[in-house]
C-alpha cells in the first residue's frame, strides 16, 4: 500500500474535494490522517493503486506532495500494543515520520525512511504492505 501526502489550504470543503475526486474515479481510500497548521491541511492518504489516485487528484486541482510505501501493522486491540511496536522499531534504529491508524480493523500505518529494517523488526508481529 501507498502512502500520499496531500498539501492543501485549511478551509471547509477541501477534504470533501480529495474524497469525491479519488471516489468518482474508483480509488478507496483505506486509512486518512489529516491535520491543520499555518494555514495549510496536511492529509495522508492510504491507498492500493497511487497512479489513480494520484490521476483523480491531479484532475481535481489537487497536487501529491510525496508518495511513501507504508508498513502496516496488524495491533492487537489492548492497552500498550502500539508501544510495543513503537518498541521494537527504536529498539532496531527506526525513526517512525508517521504514524496514524486503518479503517479495517486494529491495524497501524507506519511512515519510515527504512522500510526494509520496520519490516524485520516487526517480523511476526503481524507487519504488512
Amino acid at each position: 500500500m501507498k502512502d500520499l501526502t496531500v498539501i492543501m489550504e485549511d478551509q471547509p470543503g477541501k477534504l470533501a474535494e480529495l474524497g469525491e475526486a479519488t471516489g468518482k474515479a474508483g480509488v478507496n481510500i483505506a486509512g486518512l490522517c489529516a491535520m491543520v497548521g499555518d494555514g495549510k491541511g496536511f492529509i495522508h492518504i492510504l491507498v492500493e493503486d497511487a497512479s489513480a489516485a494520484k490521476q483523480a487528484l491531479a484532475s481535481a486541482g489537487l497536487e501529491v506532495a510525496d508518495e511513501r510505501e507504508a508498513v502496516i501493522v496488524d495491533l492487537h486491540d489492548k492497552p500498550g500494543a502500539m508501544g510495543e511496536i513503537a518498541r521494537d522499531l527504536a529498539e532496531a534504529g527506526v525513526n517512525i515520520d508517521v504514524a496514524y491508524t486503518i479503517f479495517t480493523g486494529v491495524r497501524l500505518v507506519i511512515l519510515t525512511e527504512d522500510v526494509e529494517a520496520a519490516r524485520e523488526a516487526l517480523d511476526g508481529n503481524g507487519a504488512a504492505g
